[in-house]
Order: structure tokens, then C-alpha cells, then sequence
């Protein structure tokens, strides 16, 4: 059993191998993760209208002992998920190695870049490319307390590439404004991580009802949005720090902006040309000639 993955990514990596009843189950658990599965094993049966046997069956087939075992493993999943900067803090400073934090940073960095690549797939990366292209479509960007700062570098390299580009502030009493102009077929970029943000979640659900693509960018544990989009890429964030790291969502973030921008180089060119002779004209930015 691979340790290092979440039940979550267990069910979705296993999910064609399982039979009618245990995919039921399977969509139970993941509708309300992971609280759904930490009722009694009956509770979560009931839930998802199938036998006890079938749970026992599943969480055995996910690597684990037993539904006690499974529990603990989903409980452990939850203190991590709810986890604030001190306990965040406090769990990393229990076991400090010796090495300098430079390399055990880095380290953690690069295990955290491997387990999220191991999970994304090509299709939906290229998808989401596609949807970010497409100017048929016009784009909000949105982040959280902390990710607002992804949120606003997605926007600021977007916003060169193609025109209809939308960056939801802070003050989230004027997302309503936006929500309003959403037509069926736009795109919702959200940026929600642990200590999620009960304010993302309503503005997906608005956004939803006007038929509006979510596409989300969260954690190994997965923002309540999950359930509302159809794309989403959970990047791996503990590193030993009290704060969580955005280096892989970044890291995907640049392949992203990469990727549109070769999709009609034409366009983008020639709006970074206009850019520059605005540039010019302001005065921006100093010449050394």
C-alpha cells in the first residue's frame, strides 16, 4: 500500500476496477470527503444503498486491514486537512533532521512535484489549456486569503495572451458584479486550499447555476469546489514550514500559461506588441539605451 497517497486518490486510481456496487459506494465517500466515511461501517452502507459486506470488501481492496483501519487512516487525513499554522508547525518540529533547512525544503519540494505529476493526467491538463484559450469564453480567476496571490499571476499573464480576462478581488460582498455578467460555457478559475474558504465554495455554486466550467486548483485532501469542478489538479503542499508551499501549483500554473499561449502565438504576439508600445508610451519601464 502506498502510504503517501490519500484514500481519495485510492478510489479515483482504483475506480475502473471496481464492481457496480463498490463504484456506488466509491461516489458516497467522495461526495462529502472524508466525513462521509467516518460513520459506522452500517451508517456508511446505509449512505450509499449498498451491504456492509461491500464496504468491507472496498476498503480491503484500497490496501487496508479493515474499516477500523480505514477510519484511522481518514481521521488522520482530516487533522491534516483542518490543521492550522501552529499544529502545522508543531507536527514538523517533532521529528527535525539534521540537514540544512535549504535541502530538507527543497526535498520536500521536489517529493511533493513527483506525487503530483504521478497523478495528473495529460488529457485534463491539455482540456483545461484548451478552455483557457478558447476566446469564445471569457475567464474569472479567484483565490482565498493566501492563493488570491496565485489567482492575480494566472490573471497577470493571461490577461497578455488573450482579452476577457477577469481577476475577483478580495472584497468578496462585489463577486455578485461578476457572477452577473458569467454566461453558460465561461470559466471559473478558483484557488482554494486547506483551511478552505467558505466563500469560494458559495461563488462556485452561483457560478455552477449559470452553467460556468470550474476549474480548481487545491490540495492532496481537495477544497469542498471539488465536487462542482469538472477539472481539477490537487497539488501536494506539506513541507517543513508552518506554512503550506505553492511551488508545484506554480510550477503547474507556468505550463498552463506556456501551453495557451502557443495555442495561437499570432494573437499573443501581436497583443505583446501593442503592450509594448503601451509601454513605451508610459514610460514603464527604464531603458539602458
Amino acid at each position: 500500500m502506498d502510504s503517501t497517497k490519500t484514500i481519495r486518490e485510492r478510489i479515483q486510481s482504483q475506480f475502473d476496477g471496481l464492481t457496480r456496487a463498490e463504484r456506488q459506494l466509491a461516489n458516497s465517500l467522495l461526495e462529502n470527503y472524508p466525513v462521509s466515511g467516518l460513520s459506522s461501517i452500517t451508517a456508511v452502507a446505509h449512505n450509499a444503498d449498498v451491504s456492509t459486506p461491500t464496504v468491507a470488501r472496498m476498503v480491503q481492496k484500497l490496501g487496508f486491514r479493515g474499516f477500523p483501519h480505514f477510519q484511522e487512516s481518514l481521521r488522520g487525513e482530516l487533522s491534516a486537512k483542518i490543521s492550522n499554522p501552529i499544529e502545522k508547525h508543531d507536527r514538523w518540529a517533532q521529528n527535525v533532521p539534521d540537514s540544512h533547512i535549504l535541502n530538507r525544503f527543497t526535498e520536500a519540494v521536489i517529493h511533493n512535484l513527483r506525487q503530483t505529476l504521478d497523478q495528473i493526467e495529460p488529457e485534463m491538463f491539455d482540456e483545461v489549456c484548451a478552455l483557457l484559450a478558447d476566446q469564445e469564453r471569457s475567464i474569472y480567476l479567484v483565490g482565498g486569503r493566501i492563493t488570491r496571490s496565485l489567482a492575480e499571476y494566472l490573471f497577470t499573464h493571461l490577461q497578455i495572451v488573450r482579452p476577457d480576462v477577469h481577476h475577483l478581488h478580495s472584497n468578496s460582498g462585489a463577486w455578485t458584479h461578476y457572477v452577473l455578467d458569467m454566461k453558460p460555457g465561461d470559466v471559473l478559475v478558483v484557488f482554494d486550499m486547506r483551511r478552505y474558504e467558505n466563500d469560494l465554495l458559495k461563488l462556485s455554486e452561483m457560478a455552477t447555476e449559470r452553467q460556468v466550467e470550474i476549474v480548481l486548483f487545491t490540495d492532496q485532501w481537495g477544497s469542498p469546489v471539488s465536487k462542482l469542478a469538472r477539472h481539477r489538479f490537487n497539488s501536494r503542499i506539506e513541507v517543513p514550514s508552518a506554512w503550506d508551499s505553492a511551488s508545484v501549483t506554480l510550477l503547474l500554473l507556468e505550463a498552463i500559461i506556456a501551453e495557451v499561449q502557443e495555442r495561437d502565438w499570432s494573437i499573443t504576439k501581436d497583443r505583446v506588441e501593442m503592450l509594448e508600445s503601451l509601454f513605451n508610451q508610459t514610460r514603464l519601464f527604464r531603458k539602458f539605451i
